[in-house]
């Protein structure tokens, strides 16, 4: 083996269905999953494929199909991967990957670490380098359209490239891919004209690069933003100014990232609660690694088209 509107939102999410992971998928108790390719129905050779974190996870696995077998190291949404040590068995799925997937830009330099130590090394993919993002800046990629359908053709000519007998067989996947993907490119455009002239405030820098796309103005205090992405508390002037912004009508929507433990994010969701602020939930992470990508989106992108259609 070689090495919109409302509606519109919602009814994409509804009649969302994913493309398949290959053969059958499980998991280890360290939190990772693996689904197994089939060499049966490959054209090709069946890639080994290592995924850092879940966000691209069915990614990889929607672009392998039956010619890869996708082993995706944090596939728990209950595993912090800024704080994650991979454990023996995760080093080893790395050693013997013909294709590593990261996510970079600092989110899973614990997997970068693990490529750098390998001899020869597997192929690499990273969505910051397909974003032209430097370490340290925001890296919440998977929420930035350009970079997931950049990523995901930066999977495809790696897996075409290792077996190219399948090429055939992985173009078409990744055709199907982009038609899975349409609805939510769909709604993505569909929000602009609802977000035109729109501001949100956001406990963590988890959506940004999607508010971004969407058209959203960001009116988070700058001061609770720099902490918030220095992973530390706020100084208490910049949490007073932000409960301002969300009573003075500053801020249309709050964006809130359920995986964030803390009473501060409590305090402005109560706050956003008590001005009339609609509140749009978000997750850093799927909440089921085996579950589709585009579902995920389209979820959250529903939330926050039905939020903007609650404020004036």
């Amino acid at each position: 083996m070689p090495r919109a509107r409302t509606t519109a939102v919602r009814t994409a999410v509804v009649v969302m269905t994913s493309l398949a992971l290959a053969a059958c998928t499980g998991g280890s108790g360290d939190g990772s999953a693996v689904a197994t390719g089939d060499p049966a129905v490959c054209p090709g050779h069946v890639v080994d494929v290592v995924v850092s974190v879940s966000q691209w996870g069915d990614v990889a696995g929607a672009l392998g199909g039956d010619c890869a077998t996708v082993t995706t190291i944090v596939a728990s949404a209950a595993i912090d991967p800024h704080d994650f040590s991979p454990s023996t068995a995760d080093l080893t799925a790395f050693s013997r990957a013909d294709v590593v997937v990261l996510n970079g830009a600092g989110y899973d330099t614990w997997a970068a670490d693990a490529v750098g130590t390998l001899d020869p090394k597997p192929a690499l993919v990273s969505a910051a380098v397909t974003a032209d993002v430097e370490q340290g800046a925001n890296p919440h990629l998977w929420y930035d359209p350009a970079t997931v359908q950049a990523t995901a053709a930066a999977i495809t000519a790696e897996l075409t490239a290792l077996s190219p007998g399948a090429a055939d067989y992985l173009a078409g996947r990744a055709a199907a891919w982009q038609a899975e993907l349409a609805p939510y490119l769909a709604a993505v455009d569909s929000l602009h004209a609802a977000a035109a002239g729109r501001t949100y405030a956001a406990t963590e820098t988890v959506f940004d690069y999607m508010a971004a796309a969407v058209g959203l103005t960001d009116v988070t205090p700058e001061g609770y933003r720099r902490a918030s992405s220095n992973h530390s508390d706020p100084a208490p002037g910049d949490l007073v100014a932000f409960e301002a912004a969300l009573v003075n009508g500053t801020v249309d929507v709050l964006i809130y990232n359920t995986q964030t433990s803390g009473s501060v994010p409590d305090q402005l969701r109560a706050a956003a609660d008590g001005a009339g602020v609609p509140v749009v939930e978000v997750s850093e992470s799927p909440g089921d690694a085996k579950g589709s990508f585009v579902a995920w989106q389209l979820a959250q992108l529903s939330r926050l088209s039905d939020a903007l259609a609650e404020t004036p």
